[in-house]
């Protein structure tokens, strides 16, 4: 408990204790302090997020926040913290099927932070570096970098994609490893605990029907990431470097390539790499892993396929300028055919020419301008032109909105783009994809 006291601030030292007393002075079996509860709930909070299966919002854990945090401090530190069910939600996927998510409460979000926050730095320095999933300081951005780079360098690219990644982890492989690096530190003992009652934690589907789980851990828990990562870094990563050293990869989860430079070394490496997932229990997607060609200017033949997904980019030869401005045809990554229409599909979403009908243009780029720039950071930073061109569509959209707006314009669409291309002229950083250069195309000056 002296310990306990010497890393907490002086203000939070009568925190979660509802009575105002600073006598809760039983012996705990588990050593965690009030303060990692605290700043567990900082995090939860600044992620935001829906409530679990109790409804519980933030806002509302947030009326009784000592005592909810005293109760999580308290049962967590004295090894008789329980976690509730988690709430299933299903939300499409880009091939039309439904993916799985698992919310957990507000409560159980902050619980399973603060073993996230003990857990991931013991983690961090043995992952390989060309692991960027859900890691501090790596971004898929860098993997999509990455994977250009060597695919300069190497003829043949394995796309590797897992059948039901998050749903069939192990849980014997997965507390095995998470108690490799927390029994050699004392006092961790609750993280192996707590970790395989979050493992079996059963779902709850929206009928309130409950579904035992036996593997895999649920895709929306705050601590599923680095135990996913943990779990690849013993079945994937570590034994690629042992068997095939010269071989590089880049993986974000369960999202991966691998370089090879000819294409029977690829056949060898991915047969491999069949076998050992299938020893830890998972599966390779029959249709959509494959050998992929990495085609370009320097590279003649005919081999098929020859192009690739990646973290939303496709890959595949393309023309583009060198430093010196020399064309050529190089095997490139660019914005791809599915995430624009998942952004176009975002887009209709909004309804702006009936949601916001009787809303400023000014009001309408204040709500739209943060999405837009999330989608021109991520996406125009290789092959900038690729996803420029696609925000023309947001320009028809806006057009509607002020056919719809206003009367002048209800029978004459052309004269809403028109319109919309003079105020584009005169206020060009309106829209942050105007600021770029991406503004009603046609206009001819008249304001219509």
């Amino acid at each position: 408990m002296r310990a306990e006291r010497r890393d907490r601030p002086v203000q939070l030292q009568a925190q979660f204790n509802p009575s105002g007393e600073e006598a809760v002075t039983e012996a705990k079996p588990y050593e965690i302090s009030r303060e990692q509860v605290a700043q567990a709930w900082r995090v939860v909070k600044a992620n935001r997020g829906a409530g679990g299966v109790d409804g519980q919002t933030l806002s509302a854990f947030e009326k009784d926040l000592e005592g909810n945090l005293y109760k999580i401090w308290n049962r967590m530190s004295s090894g008789s913290y329980f976690p509730p069910p988690v709430r299933l939600v299903e939300i499409p996927k880009g091939d039309g099927r439904m993916r799985p998510l698992g919310i957990p409460t507000v409560a159980d979000r902050v619980a399973q932070m603060v073993a996230k926050q003990v857990l991931e730095p013991l983690v961090e320095p043995v992952f390989h570096p060309d692991s960027y999933g859900y890691r501090p300081g790596r971004s898929a951005l860098d993997a999509v970098g990455k994977a250009r780079e060597r695919c300069f360098r190497f003829d043949w690219v394995i796309d590797l994609d897992i059948k039901g990644f998050f749903d069939n982890l192990r849980h014997d492989l997965m507390l095995k490893a998470v108690r490799h690096h927390t029994d050699p530190e004392p006092g961790l003992k609750w993280i192996p605990l707590y970790v395989e009652r979050w493992l079996k934690a059963p779902l709850q589907g929206e009928d309130g029907t409950l579904k035992e789980r036996t593997s895999g851990t649920p895709q929306g828990g705050v601590a599923s990431p680095v135990l996913a990562n943990l779990f690849m870094h013993y079945a994937f990563d570590a034994w690629m470097v042992r068997e095939f050293p010269k071989v590089p990869f880049e993986r974000y989860a369960d999202d991966a390539v691998i370089h090879c430079v000819s294409l029977a070394q690829a056949e060898l490496v991915l047969e491999a790499v069949r076998r050992r997932l299938k020893d830890k229990g998972l599966e390779l997607h029959p249709d959509k892993t494959r050998i992929v060609y990495c085609k370009d200017d320097r590279r003649g033949g005919d081999h098929e396929p020859c192009s690739f997904d990646f973290l939303g980019y496709t890959f595949r030869r393309r023309s583009a300028k060198g430093p010196a401005g020399n064309l050529f045809v190089g095997f490139l990554p660019a914005m791809s055919e599915k995430a624009k229409r998942r952004i176009r599909e975002v887009i209709r979403s909004w309804r702006l020419a009936t949601a916001m009908n009787t809303s400023h243009l000014e009001e309408v780029a204040a709500r739209i301008n943060p999405a837009i720039r999330g989608w021109v950071g991520y996406y125009g930073r290789f092959y900038r032109s690729e996803c420029l061109d696609m925000l023309n569509y947001l320009n028809l959209v806006l057009a509607r909105w002020a056919k719809r707006k206003f009367k002048r314009f209800h029978r004459n669409w052309m004269a809403a783009y028109r319109w919309l291309g003079g105020v584009s002229h005169r206020q060009d950083t309106l829209f942050h994809h105007w600021s770029l250069g991406i503004r009603p195309k046609g206009w001819t000056g008249r304001a219509g």
